[in-house]
C-alpha cells in the first residue's frame, strides 16, 4: 500500500471538538454557484463561523445573503478585505487567486483555493481529505489547493483501491454537468432546453454550442502538441498529485451534457495486481465519502440526478474489464455533485480536517 494514502485511510473521521473558538471567515466570489454553496456547507456542518465576510466583485456588491437566518451584505474585493480573517475560502477564478490570496495569507489567514492558480505548485498542498489529508498536518505554508471537480471525486473513489491493489492504468470518460461552467451556464441550459421545448431558437451565450438535448467536448482549450483539452489534462495531472503515483499512465476523454449539477464519468482501472468485484466491492463500501449504487437486478447504478445535492460520491457498475484477460481491470461508474464534492464541500472539509490537526 501508497504510504500516503495508507495514512490516509487508517485514521479514523475527525470528531468534532467540544469546543470550537470561533473564527472570521471570507468567501471570495460568495453570489457564485460555489460560493452559494460554501455558505450552505458551512451552515449545514455546524463550522464555528463567529463573523462571515463575504466578498465579490464590485459589480455585485450590495447583493444581499443569508447565513444562519441572518441578512449580509456583499462587499466588494479589495486588498484591506483580509484584516482580521482567520480562512478564507476563494471560488473566483485562478486570477483573482494569485493577485489576493497571497494578500490574504500576508494578512494572517489560512486560504483554501477552488481555482486552478495552485493546483500544480509543489509547494501547495493539492488536497481531498480521505485521501490525502494527512499532508495538512505538515504544510509549512498556509494556502491549500482544491482540486478540479472530477480530480476530487474520481480519488474518493480511486484512493481505497489504490491503496490496497496499486493502480498501473487509467482510462476515463466523464459526463459533465452545466455547474462546473458557473451559475451562467446553468441558467443556459435551462433556458435553451424551454426555448427547445417551445420550438424557438436559442443562440449559445456561455458556451460554444447549443447545450439543450446535445452534449460536446469539454470547453477548454485543445492543447495542440497531444490533441487533450485542457479539463483532461488537469484531470490526469492532478490525480497523479493527489494518489502519490506521479508517473501514473492515464488518459481521459471530457464531455459537457445536458445535466445541471453532478458529474458522472466511466472509469477503467488496471492493477498490478488482479482484483475481484466482490474485493472492490468491500473496499469502497467502507471507505469515507463513497456509496455504493450497484443494483444490477434492478438495472439501477449512479446518476447525476441521485448524486445531486449529496455529500457522498456514488460508485456503481463495478465489473471486471472483458477487454483484459489478466483479471487485473475493473470498469466502474461513478457520479458526484460538482458544486458539493467538486467543490464548496472538499474545501469545507480541507478547513475542518485543519481545525482538527491545530493548525487553524
Amino acid at each position: 500500500m501508497p504510504q500516503s494514502l495508507a495514512m490516509s485511510l487508517a485514521r479514523p473521521a475527525p470528531a468534532k471538538s467540544a469546543v470550537a473558538r470561533p473564527l472570521t471567515v471570507a468567501i471570495v466570489g460568495a453570489t457564485g454557484a460555489v460560493g452559494a454553496e460554501l455558505i450552505g456547507c458551512l451552515e449545514r456542518r455546524d463550522f464555528p463561523v463567529g463573523e462571515l465576510r463575504l466578498l465579490a466583485s464590485p459589480r455585485s456588491a450590495g447583493t444581499v445573503l443569508t447565513f444562519r437566518g441572518t441578512p449580509l451584505t456583499v462587499q466588494a474585493l479589495d486588498e484591506a478585505s483580509f484584516e482580521g480573517v482567520d480562512l478564507a475560502f476563494f471560488s473566483a477564478g485562478a486570477t483573482l487567486s494569485r493577485r489576493y490570496g497571497p494578500l490574504a495569507v500576508a494578512a494572517g489567514a489560512w486560504v483554501v483555493d477552488n481555482s486552478s492558480a495552485f493546483r500544480m505548485d509543489p509547494d501547495t498542498p493539492l488536497v481531498t481529505p480521505e485521501v490525502n489529508g494527512w499532508r495538512l498536518g505538515e504544510m509549512d505554508g498556509r494556502l491549500v489547493a482544491n482540486p478540479n471537480c472530477v480530480a476530487a471525486i474520481a480519488a474518493v473513489v480511486l484512493a481505497p483501491l489504490h491503496a490496497r491493489r496499486l493502480i498501473v492504468r487509467l482510462i476515463g470518460s466523464t459526463y459533465q454537468a452545466a455547474s462546473g461552467a458557473g451559475a451562467a451556464a446553468m441558467a443556459e441550459l435551462r433556458d435553451a432546453t424551454a426555448a427547445a421545448l417551445a420550438g424557438q431558437a436559442y443562440p449559445p451565450q456561455v458556451l460554444a454550442h447549443p447545450y439543450a438535448f446535445n452534449l460536446f467536448s469539454h470547453d477548454a482549450g485543445i492543447d495542440p502538441e497531444t490533441g487533450y483539452n485542457g479539463e483532461e489534462l488537469k484531470v490526469m495531472a492532478e490525480l497523479r498529485r493527489l494518489l502519490g503515483a506521479a508517473d501514473l499512465p492515464a488518459s481521459f476523454t471530457c464531455i459537457r451534457v445536458p445535466t445541471l449539477r453532478a458529474h458522472a464519468m466511466a472509469l477503467t482501472v488496471r492493477f498490478a495486481e488482479p482484483v475481484s468485484v466482490a474485493e472492490a466491492r468491500s473496499w469502497l463500501s467502507a471507505a469515507d465519502g463513497v456509496r455504493v449504487v450497484d443494483d444490477q437486478a434492478a438495472n439501477h447504478f449512479p446518476m447525476p440526478a441521485e448524486a445531486q445535492g449529496q455529500d457522498d460520491v456514488l460508485v456503481g457498475r463495478i465489473r471486471t474489464d472483458l477487454s483484459d484477460p489478466s483479471g487485473r481491470s475493473l470498469s466502474l461508474f461513478v457520479a458526484g455533485d460538482q458544486l458539493l464534492k467538486g467543490a464548496a464541500l472538499n474545501a469545507v472539509q480541507i478547513a475542518e480536517a485543519l481545525r482538527e490537526a491545530g493548525r487553524l
